[in-house]
């Protein structure tokens, strides 16, 4: 469960934000003022901050100094100001991504999902749940006590899968972040034919599986809700 900080004043698109973007791999903390939202920072493990800069307590661009600079975290903003003047500072002073109101949800939700993602991809060097152990450092992957044989592609697909889990990853970015720049020569057949390869080792049941999900229409999740440990540890 990845918990985000909502700091908005404006109790309705706060309410709103948290709405949309549910989700089984969030849960959404809400603050409508920097006192609120301080508060939460020194008690929760929070992991992503999308904060307006428009507090009714404080300064927008110095609380994103603060949440930088004592929390290390990545933190998205929402700003009704201008977003082009304010870009090369609000970058500056640290600020992951921005995005101007009014927005789409829809916007809201794929750079909330790109951050998170970062987040991920950046740790990631070993999962561990109750059924599997994969190092990808190592080349290393077990499920149960049996030993799995992987090719490249399928390691990669994994390797996307896992640092993405509870996320839908679309057919398209999945393509091109497997096979980078040989991508516009890669039939979409490659895709299906590396997952079911891959579900044939892993899934007990290929034909209804389990970890590796199809989000129809769009594309795959991996949606082992048992981990155990994510990441930079070794196994034992």
């Amino acid at each position: 469960m990845h918990k985000i900080l909502i700091v908005e004043e404006d109790r309705a698109l706060n309410n709103g934000i948290a709405l949309a973007l549910k989700a089984e791999s969030y849960l959404f903390l809400q603050a409508f003022g920097w006192e609120e939202a301080e508060a939460l920072l020194k008690k929760e493990k929070i992991e992503l901050v999308i904060l307006d800069l428009s507090l009714p307590d404080g300064d927008g661009v110095e609380s994103l100094r603060k949440i930088k600079e004592t929390y290390h975290i990545p933190v998205l903003i929402l700003t009704a100001r201008d977003a082009g003047a304010d870009s090369a500072a609000l970058l500056d002073t640290g600020a992951d991504d921005y995005i101007a109101k009014p927005f789409s949800l829809m916007l809201l939700r794929a750079r909330v999902n790109n951050q998170i993602r970062k987040t991920r991809s950046s740790s990631l060097q070993v999962y561990q749940s109750r059924d599997f152990y994969f190092s990808f450092q190592r080349m290393e992957f077990v499920k149960g006590d049996r030993r799995v044989e992987l090719g490249r592609t399928e390691q990669r697909l994994l390797q996307l899968l896992v640092e993405n889990r509870g996320l839908t990853i679309s057919r398209n970015e999945l393509i091109e972040r497997i096979w980078m720049d040989g991508a516009r020569y890669v039939d979409e057949n490659a895709l299906t034919v590396a997952v079911k390869r891959l579900r044939d080792k892993l899934e007990d049941n290929p034909g209804a599986p389990r970890y590796i999900k199809t989000v129809y229409g769009i594309g795959y999740t991996w949606a082992d809700g048992r981990e155990c440990l994510s990441a930079g540890a070794g196994r034992g």
